[in-house]
């Protein structure tokens, strides 16, 4: 299980990040399709550091929404 932070990007598409995976990137036209996409990104990612031997790195955010 992996935090992903979701925003609306400049360009008026949705950009999902997964900030326990440096880099884990990934973006859509709308937040459905931005969450599909770094699920992909992220399976993706995990499997190209299992091929290289590397290790995974852990999930270690915690968020917390908070209104002000």
């Amino acid at each position: 299980m992996r935090q992903v932070i979701i925003y609306p990007g400049e360009d008026g598409y949705f950009v999902a990040e997964c900030p326990s995976l440096p880099g884990c990137i990934s973006q859509g036209k709308t937040r459905e399709e931005a969450i599909e996409n770094i699920r992909e990104a992220i399976v993706l990612y995990i499997e190209v550091l299992q091929q290289k031997g590397q290790p995974i790195p852990a999930e270690k955010y915690e968020t917390l929404l908070e209104a002000v």
